[in-house]
């Protein structure tokens, strides 16, 4: 078993087809089929079973899958590596929590950019726990995630701290009157969302358990569904300070350790820090005054 062998696995199982695999490698079918067969005759186990609709992992395969993938990111961080003489240039792609993205980060990677014209930045948005799964899997390079967060291919370093407040349409004035609300409903981020977590605990702390939550995919879109009386929410202070100036919405403090949150950075132990991320995220640290072992502030 080679380098080699194991891209082949990754690829065939990715796409479920070995034509698809052949085609993505630069080869043909019957290479890919036999390197697979070769490979399972040398394990003495089959790695995926065939059918008209195309292949699937077996157990065996599905073991292996993860060494497969890990290698596959090896070698593109080894290549990256060779490639960065030091200037930022290329591609920075990083996930980001929704509430993260419109307080903190807008004016952060505007002045990147234009400090760094070469450096294409590429972020995506998502819940703590779906931007662990793609830092770990390879897709981001890394991401701003809710803390607490604790894993042992990680890096996690502290960038910002969050002072959460429930948000209440401006007709709930007190918590007695939260206490008060038949039917309570919370506006939420989809499952994974950490802030959801927090305020589950915190109306369970008061005596009150929530019906479905409802879920929406944008800051927007919850703080217009709480304005409304649709239900409640928990929210970064500094996210709502806009709705609640224009009457939109009432907050309400909560006592810790529902209140107090913080922004953590995560990235893979293992992968290559380019430098157009090491730079970034010196300036997040200042911006931040947060500063940490992880990263040495210019």
């Amino acid at each position: 078993m080679d380098v080699i062998d194991l891209k082949v696995v990754e690829a065939v199982a990715r796409h479920g087809s070995m034509n698809k695999a052949a085609a993505e490698l630069n080869t043909v079918q019957s290479n890919v089929s036999s390197r697979i067969r070769a490979l399972e005759a040398g394990l003495g186990v089959a790695l995926f079973q065939r059918s008209a609709r195309g292949v699937q992992l077996t157990p065996a395969g599905r073991r292996m899958l993860p060494y497969a993938a890990r290698l596959s990111r090896l070698l593109a961080d080894a290549a990256a590596a060779a490639r960065d003489d030091g200037t930022p240039s290329g591609t920075m792609e990083i996930g980001t929590l929704e509430t993260t993205l419109a307080l903190r980060l807008p004016l952060l990677i505007a002045r990147f950019a234009k400090a760094y014209p070469e450096v294409r930045p590429v972020v995506r948005t998502g819940t703590t726990s779906s931007l662990i799964r793609d830092v770990i899997d390879g897709k981001l390079e890394g991401a701003f995630a809710a803390g607490p967060v604790s894993h042992p291919e990680l890096q996690i370093e502290t960038v910002f701290h969050e002072e959460l407040v429930l948000v209440t349409s401006p007709a709930v004035r007190t918590l007695e009157a939260v206490c008060a609300i038949l039917n309570l409903k919370t506006v939420v981020f989809r499952a994974g969302c950490s802030y959801r977590l927090r305020l589950d605990s915190f109306l369970a702390s008061l005596g009150l358990v929530a019906l479905e939550p409802l879920e929406f995919g944008s800051i927007d879109a919850i703080i217009a569904c709480v304005s409304a009386g649709v239900g409640v929410t928990l929210l970064p202070r500094g996210v709502v300070a806009d709705a609640r100036q224009s009457g939109l919405i009432c907050v309400h403090e909560v006592p810790a350790p529902f209140s107090h949150v913080e922004t953590v950075f995560v990235r893979r132990t293992d992968s290559h820090l380019s430098s157009a991320l090491a730079i970034f995220l010196q300036s997040v640290h200042r911006e931040s005054g947060v500063q940490t072992a992880g990263v040495r502030v210019a």
